[in-house]
């Protein structure tokens, strides 16, 4: 049994541990050498292994790695790890600040205060913390789902186990980037043959490599570092603004990058850009860009979200790394809806932190304008996780008359003709899903995780089933049966059985995963979620007119066109019917009651600063109450909500005689609820 001195003393140990990490990874103001900072954690190690009952999963020494675990466990995210939109010139950063200046309605000649920081090139990461314990981490996954890597996380130094500091909230969540250090990089690769190990590619796929191994041991051998960049609580709990954020993150034991800066306005931004581009190359970790934010939190939830992506920040890029090499073919890809995409084979070449075979060339109106032809000497451009390209070809170094490229006019995998449609660059296989590409591509999207989710329907599985023609159809995946499965090549009986599970799973789901699986063209996540949200049912929405789809936030003529396209082809009728007949179905949508929606059928646009609470949540409330909620005036509107300095939106509303309500109204129609 432990006596008090061997309690004290190992609560000592911790406490001293947990302070030197703190200076170390937070402060960068290490107070002791590493050789004196070893002695003291084999010491506490020592102890902890004499008096086992005193051991907590928060001690410093529980980040050496766990016994590997068999596969991650999925985690759904509470609220989405969203994508950042990108620009690339100060052109683009100008329009991102104008559009918050008009998106705010605020004096075009105002200066928006944002709070701008390093893009780090390495792996988004969620931190769920309860009474101040790491419970649990994932990875941004798809942004709707992750994989729990709590295990390997455990095992970064920077991670605190246990949050410093009073007045923390029961739960929060906080998000960051994993990276690797370029001299801990150097030094894992100097010494990975004495070790035995392979040395690593390059930093990036480093630290993304090393949060998904099932062994935490390795993990826990590999210099990983963190920094967080945002926290998501109770709003109720929140600061003002985002830099308040980061700086209750650091009082918490959270490593926030030191060269977080406020500015003011785009030049602002511009100047922060450059003076991090000039000190890029001096950084021990790689970045490949900045990112800006709106500093004020209100006006972030006012400004919302467009798609997967914020309307309030913006990652600005720095150019693409570029390398000369050769253009040894050209092969042609065809995708899901029948594109033909030129794709480059190239002489291999480093560039961008990996080793580049293929790239993209688009189509033929750009090989001509790039003048790119077989044989060519061609720079290549990649940056960050963009797909690379052939930006150019160097005539000036050819060395024969090479020929100019050109297009086939039949489709390469089932000798469809191949038609370019009117306005469009792009050219198509006609076959449908006659064409085995587009079919393999089809149901590939079908079985994705954002569609139907089927677990286990690889690409290399559909390529089997597709070329061995037992599925035609998405349909005819609801037909497979074990013996079929179990035939084909590398399926076990067992693995068949977990397809089949998983088919069977499927077919449960929600009307907006099943309306983007079809693969309608233009149709993403957001936009499948607003035409289930509306019609409720497919009925409804296979004989809804162009008019009607057009009338819907959000969707386009283009949109509108192209959903009524597809549900007025017979083909893809009977595609649907007999994914229906084979038993997918969804919760019916539940009549709305009118007793509690009285503003359903009206429509209202908010404009100007409420006093009272954000648009955004007057939007919310409005919605809940059976209002639609739309950000244009039109002669549907309903009426126009106007809060203090309304933009001109009211003028619009007026000279369409629609009704200009203020703040008072609103709490009425409000009070309704």
């Amino acid at each position: 049994m432990p006596d008090s001195q061997h309690v004290l003393r190992i609560e000592q140990l911790r406490q001293q541990l947990n302070e030197h990490n703190h200076k170390y990874y937070v402060l960068d103001q290490p107070s002791i050498s590493d050789a004196e900072y070893d002695q003291l954690f084999r010491e506490l190690q020592a102890l902890e292994q004499a008096y086992p009952e005193l051991l907590t999963v928060d001690s410093p020494t529980q980040r050496v790695g766990a016994e590997p675990s068999g596969a991650f466990a999925e985690v759904r995210h509470q609220v989405p790890m969203l994508s950042l939109a990108n620009g690339f010139t100060p052109e683009e950063i100008q329009s991102f600040h104008n559009r918050i200046v008009k998106l705010l309605e605020l004096d075009e000649q105002q200066q928006v205060e944002l709070v701008a920081e390093p893009k780090l090139d390495g792996l988004a990461i969620s931190l769920l913390y309860q009474h101040g314990q790491l419970v649990r981490a994932a990875t941004r996954g798809d942004g709707q789902r992750g994989e729990d890597v709590t295990a390997n996380v455990r095992t970064i130094r920077a991670v605190p186990l246990k949050l410093r500091g009073d007045n923390i909230p029961d739960e929060l969540e906080v998000r960051g980037e994993v990276y690797m250090p370029r001299s801990g990089f150097d030094v894992f690769n100097q010494t990975a043959e004495a070790r035995g190990v392979k040395p690593l590619i390059n930093p990036r796929n480093g630290a993304a490599g090393s949060l998904r191994q099932l062994d935490s041991s390795i993990t826990a051998s590999r210099p990983l570092a963190i920094y967080a960049y945002s926290l998501v609580i109770d709003q109720n709990l929140l600061p003002t603004t985002h830099a308040e954020v980061l700086m209750q993150l650091r009082a918490w034991g959270l490593p926030v990058s030191p060269l977080v800066k406020t500015v003011q306005g785009s030049d602002g931004c511009l100047q922060y850009y450059a003076d991090i581009g000039s000190q890029r190359a001096q950084l021990d970790y790689d970045i490949d860009g900045v990112v800006y934010k709106v500093n004020r939190l209100d006006w972030q939830d006012e400004l919302g979200f467009v798609s997967r992506a914020p309307r309030w920040a913006i990652a600005h890029k720095f150019a693409a790394e570029e390398q000369v090499t050769t253009l040894e073919a050209i092969e042609i890809q065809v995708g899901r809806t029948g594109s033909l995409t030129p794709v480059a084979r190239l002489k291999p070449v480093f560039v961008g932190g990996v080793t580049v075979t293929n790239a993209t060339l688009h189509n033929q109106d750009e090989i001509r304008r790039k003048d790119v032809r077989i044989g060519d000497q061609v720079i290549v451009r990649r940056a960050g996780d963009v797909i690379p390209e052939v930006v150019r070809s160097l005539p000036e170094r050819r060395q024969q008359n090479l020929l100019e490229y050109q297009m086939p006019t039949v489709c390469p995998e089932c000798g469809s003709p191949a038609e370019r449609e009117q306005d469009e660059a792009v050219l198509r296989c006609t076959g449908g899903l006659i064409c085995p590409a587009q079919r393999k591509r089809s149901l590939e999207h079908f079985a994705a995780r954002g569609a139907m989710d089927i677990e286990g329907l690889g690409s290399k599985l559909i390529a089997q089933l597709v070329d061995q023609s037992l599925v035609m159809s998405p349909a005819d995946l609801y037909r497979l049966d074990l013996s079929t499965l179990s035939n084909l090549e590398r399926m076990a009986e067992k693995s068949a059985q977990n397809l089949l599970d998983e088919l069977e799973k499927s077919r449960h789901t929600t009307m907006a995963r099943f309306l983007f699986a079809l693969g309608i063209r233009e149709v993403g996540e957001v936009t499948a979620n607003d035409l289930a949200r509306e019609f409720g049912g497919i009925e409804r929405l296979r004989s809804a007119t162009v008019e009607e789809l057009e009338a819907i936030d959000g969707i386009g003529p283009i949109v509108a066109q192209r959903v009524h396209q597809f549900f007025g082809n017979l083909q893809n009728l009977e595609i649907v019917d007999a994914l229906l007949a084979a038993g997918i179905e969804w919760p019916k949508p539940q009549q709305p009651d009118n007793s509690a929606q009285p503003l359903a059928g009206n429509t209202y646009v908010l404009t100007g600063t409420l006093e009272a609470f954000s648009r955004n949540v007057a939007k919310q409330r409005l919605e809940a109450l059976g209002a639609k909620v739309t950000g244009s005036v039109s002669g549907k509107t309903t009426a126009v909500i106007a809060g203090g300095d309304p933009g001109s939106k009211v003028a619009k509303a007026e000279k369409l005689g629609v009704d200009v309500l203020d703040e008072t109204d609103l709490q009425i129609l409000l009070g309704s609820e």
